[in-house]
């Protein structure tokens, strides 16, 4: 059994070109340091300056909003001067983020900061993402993006326990180790790695970068685009509970300590880490927007269950709903993104689709939190079980407009 596995895992490696395992090999790293801080940010925030989950909310709608500025920014840039250099620019502002943050004790001053550090750490993520569709061919993109998950994931089981770990001691070791390794991984890109970005995209480098921000104008004109990102923008309303609201929801209301939310996140990320390579072959050969729904019905029960159980088992039992939707889900809407956008724009269009995950985190922590703060707090769970509800007609209409699309036939 075991030789037969080790069997599969060399075939897969075969697979995919060597560039492809030394970005997600040198990603594993910086994933880890994000791992490390970020499922303890909102505990860290709301400790620091004793605020509740509404300004909690307000915070992290900041650097949710400035992101997405940043995003855009440095998706046209990734189309202009490569996805390389922007991968690298990314990594050493996020760095630089990371460390200012862990020196601030006043919380206007968080605000102020809040806003430049979105609008610096978020340039190099469309650069990444496209990096990964201009090195796989169609057919190989969405377990392309699931190996690009299970590596994320990878880092969810080991960072959480290490950031619990350190945070008990100092928060501010958490803000240093992310820094370290996002350096780490710059340094291993510089290396390692050489561009892709593709010839028809020079043709672009002569244009004023004011020309080049104007290109999203043809992003907005694909209409089945649009469309995804505004019925994935419900799904992920829904989905950025699980990193934002759901650590202080178990802390306040249901007596389940940071270490419990620690072991659910580590036990999401183990499932990933299990079964997300034969899900992902499992749907990448189905319609992506039907598996989008699908995906979502798991989300729908899941979430709502929150609302409902006690009890740490309970919990998990939901969690693993939700696994199960969000290894359907994540490498198939990158897949999608990666279909409907032309090489030489890529980048922009992978910078147009974080308008929704933007969105969703500008807006989804602050929602939950004025509704814990002032009013039935499992009000928030029996509301993502409506919005998933949306999401689910969304995407199947989706669906029926996609088959009628070359890109999606067959």
């Amino acid at each position: 059994m075991i030789k037969k596995r080790l069997s599969r895992l060399k075939k897969m490696v075969q697979e995919y070109p060597r560039q492809f395992w030394i970005l997600i090999g040198s990603s594993f790293i910086d994933s880890l340091g994000g791992t490390i801080l970020f499922p303890f940010f909102t505990l860290y925030i709301t400790k620091r300056f004793g605020i509740g989950m509404a300004q909690a909310g307000i915070l992290l709608a900041i650097f949710s909003l400035s992101g997405m500025a940043g995003s855009l920014v440095g998706g046209a840039l990734a189309d202009r001067l490569g996805r390389k250099i922007m991968i690298i620019l990314g990594l050493l502002l996020s760095a630089g983020s990371s460390l200012v943050m862990g020196f601030i004790n006043e919380l206007e001053v968080f605000y102020f900061v809040a806003v430049i550090v979105g609008l610096l750490s978020d340039i190099g993520r469309p650069a990444r993402e496209a990096m990964i569709a201009d090195l796989l061919p169609d057919e190989q993109r969405a377990g392309g993006f699931g190996v690009f998950r299970v590596i994320h994931n990878l880092a969810w089981v080991i960072g959480p326990s290490i950031g619990g770990f350190l945070a008990a001691r100092s928060y501010m070791s958490l803000f240093v180790t992310d820094a370290v390794m996002s350096t780490i991984t710059a340094l291993l890109i510089l290396r390692f790695i050489f561009d892709t970005k593709p010839q028809k995209a020079e043709e672009h480098e002569h244009q004023s970068f004011r020309a080049i921000l104007a290109g999203y104008r043809h992003v907005l004109k694909n209409g089945i685009f649009v469309a995804f990102v505004l019925v994935s923008l419900l799904m992920l309303l829904v989905y950025q509970q699980l990193y934002s609201t759901f650590s202080v929801f178990l802390r306040d209301y249901r007596g389940i300590s940071e270490s419990g939310f620690g072991m659910l996140m580590s036990f999401n990320a183990v499932l990933v880490v299990l079964f997300q390579f034969w899900i992902s072959r499992l749907v990448g050969k189905r319609n992506p927007f039907l598996m989008l729904a699908l995906g979502t019905v798991f989300y729908l029960f899941g979430y709502t269950a929150f609302g409902y159980v006690h009890g740490f088992f309970f919990f998990l039992g939901a969690v693993v709903l939700i696994t199960i939707g969000e290894m359907i889900m994540m490498p198939v809407q990158m897949s999608i993104v990666a279909k409907l956008s032309p090489e030489d724009m890529r980048g922009r269009y992978m910078a147009a689709s974080g308008f929704s995950w933007s969105v969703a985190s500008m807006a989804g922590p602050w929602g939950a939190g004025m509704i814990m703060d002032n009013y039935d707090p499992n009000l928030v769970w029996k509301i993502c079980g409506i919005i998933s509800l949306f999401a689910i007609a969304g995407f199947i209409g989706l669906y029926f407009k996609s088959r009628r699309i070359k890109q999606f036939s067959g």
